[in-house]
């Protein structure tokens, strides 16, 4: 005969420290605080990035993370990252197109006439004007007093008064505008046709505001699944502000090219005939987002259509493997399905119209020859 013995202890030390609640079973729901003195603040976390274009103010206000207490170290402070849609960035706001200020081209051809006519006044003057010439125009005999510092000043008025009249000329086409600068100022933009003076000191830069089209190279993309794949796509756009589109980025088109690969980056594109996604649907996403990051800088955008899409050549040959396994067992499930129904319908008409009477297995039997039957005629007919 064998006795148990067990020993308690007459004293269970207490752990130092606090300790959690337990759970429902007796245990513990988490363990003890290894740092007994230890304070956090929780941090909430928004999303970061949004769709929406329109820009929304968020104060940054401090954060306490924690405090070591004890050590003397002060709080640390970290700024809470805004929450809300994303920025979109912006030009200068006072930077916007304004009509410039030109005469009618007439202005120019007279002060351009006025020059010459000085400076063949000035010539007759000096007496510098062959004999030949005096007779043409009509008019009598000089008296010859030579180049003086008077006639040399009527030269330079003369010269001036015709270059800066016919240097001012220039001529407006439909579709095209100019944007004038002076000094790095902006002065204007003249969207005028015809003939017309500008002040010839202004810079001209000319644009063209017509509606475009622009079809793009293979572009890369995803779609849905992080499948690389080649893109072109169809842009209908045109410059709506001159000014920002001149003087708001160093190039308009290349900016618009970056949108657009951009806009390819972050809207999935699924191949045709895929069944999970329309070319239409994507279409739309990529049009609102390159519109609106176009916007600021005067570019108007109609229409981002993706009219080829392709996998990437690294892996078009899998991805063909892929879609070939895909047909065949989608074909293989349908004629399955039709040899199926054709099989039940004739076993059906057998039995309701009195024909025959089977047992369970009699229709056993009948169901699988018939199968075999139908699926032996179908592989004939497909080969």
């Amino acid at each position: 005969m064998s006795t148990t013995t067990s020993h308690t202890p007459s004293h269970t030390p207490e752990p130092e420290g606090p300790t959690e609640p337990e759970g429902p079973a007796g245990s513990p729901s988490r363990p003890a605080r290894l740092i007994q003195n230890e304070a956090t603040t929780e941090i909430p976390v928004h999303l970061l990035f949004r769709d929406d274009p329109s820009p929304v103010a968020v104060p940054l206000a401090p954060a306490v993370v924690a405090r070591r207490q004890g050590t003397g170290e002060q709080p640390r402070l970290r700024r809470r990252m805004p929450s809300g849609p994303r920025p979109v960035p912006e030009v200068d706001p006072a930077l916007g197109e304004r009509p410039a200020r030109v005469l009618p081209g007439t202005a120019g051809v007279f002060a351009g006439a006025c020059g010459v006519a000085g400076g063949v006044a000035t010539s007759w003057w000096a007496g510098m004007l062959p004999p030949l010439a005096v007779h043409a125009l009509g008019l009598p005999a000089s008296a010859g007093t030579g180049l003086g510092p008077v006639q040399w000043a009527a030269y330079a008025g003369a010269g001036a008064l015709g270059l800066f009249g016919f240097g001012g000329l220039a001529r407006g086409r439909t579709g095209r505008a100019w944007v004038l600068g002076l000094f790095g100022r902006y002065r204007g933009t003249v969207r005028r046709t015809g003939l017309m003076w500008v002040n010839p000191l202004l810079l001209r830069r000319r644009v063209d505001v017509r509606l475009r089209h622009w079809r793009t190279e293979e572009m890369p993309a995803a779609d849905a699944s992080g499948v690389a794949l080649r893109v072109a796509v169809l842009v209908v756009w045109r410059v709506r502000d001159t000014a920002k589109a001149t003087l708001g980025v160093e190039d308009h088109e290349t900016y618009l090219r970056e949108c657009v690969e951009a806009g390819l980056a972050r809207v999935p594109v699924e191949m045709p005939g895929s069944g999970r996604g329309s070319v239409d649907a994507a279409g739309d996403a990529l049009t609102r987002l390159v519109a609106g990051d176009a916007a600021p800088v005067g570019i108007e955008v109609f229409s981002v259509q993706p009219l080829r899409v392709e996998y990437a050549p690294e892996v078009a040959a899998a991805m063909h493997r892929r879609r070939i396994a895909a047909l065949d067992a989608q074909q293989r499930a349908s004629v399955l399905t039709s040899v199926v129904d054709s099989v039940e319908d004739t076993v059906t008409r057998l039995t309701m119209r009195g024909l025959v009477e089977l047992d369970d297995y009699e229709r056993k039997a009948l169901v699988k020859d018939l199968t075999v039957a139908f699926c032996s005629g179908r592989g004939e007919a497909a080969s």
